[in-house]
């Protein structure tokens, strides 16, 4: 009666049993030694299980997806920007250079003018100086200021609305004679001081 444990679970039909549930399971594949997957009948996988990296799951490629296509979002808006950047630059040239064809030997101004003029132009008070014909016709709206190269540029009052044709924004002055408001002198009161 010396029987062995294994004897005994046998005849117990305990081991049976255990051989029986290891049967019904499916048998996994070895690992292939190539490294790559195999399917039944030792063909390799060519779907996408073989190009994704081990461990990654579906949400990590969507997420990855995800940046990739933002990364490229903002690519493509900062190329749109900085091609809306250059296509201002260059339209700002143009119309600088228009400007400077415009005024080139057409500037009035004199060295020995001894007068200021102030004016507003850019939130500050600014000065040309002119001589006493100069300031009664630029008071009259004869003549014209016009900001040129970080200089104010004295013009008749036909190139000053050519310039502000051109930009606006390099005209710094040019009197309406017909203003209401306008003082003895024509200057509007608002820029009397």
């Amino acid at each position: 009666m010396a029987d062995s444990l294994r004897d005994q679970l046998l005849k117990s039909g305990i081991v049976k049993q255990v051989q029986q549930d290891r049967a019904r399971e499916p048998k996994r594949p070895a690992a292939p030694s190539s490294g790559k997957p195999v399917r039944k009948g030792g063909k390799p996988h060519a779907a996408s299980h073989a190009a994704r990296p081990s461990g990654q799951s579906q949400q990590d490629i969507d997420l990855a997806k995800a940046y990739a296509l933002r990364a490229q979002t903002e690519a493509r808006e900062r190329q749109r920007v900085e091609r809306e950047a250059a296509e201002q630059s260059r339209l700002r040239r143009e119309r600088k250079q228009k400007i400077q064809q415009l005024l080139d030997g057409k500037a009035l101004n004199k060295a020995d003018a001894d007068q200021p003029r102030n004016f507003e132009y850019g939130g500050k008070i600014r000065r040309v100086h002119v001589d006493a014909a100069q300031l009664a016709a630029l008071n009259a709206g004869e003549l014209g200021v016009v900001q040129q190269g970080g200089r104010y540029l004295l013009v008749s009052r036909e190139i000053a609305e050519q310039v502000r044709d051109i930009d606006p924004h390099q005209l710094a002055l040019l009197v309406d004679p017909n203003a209401a408001g306008a003082g003895d002198d024509g200057v509007p009161d608002d820029l009397m001081w």
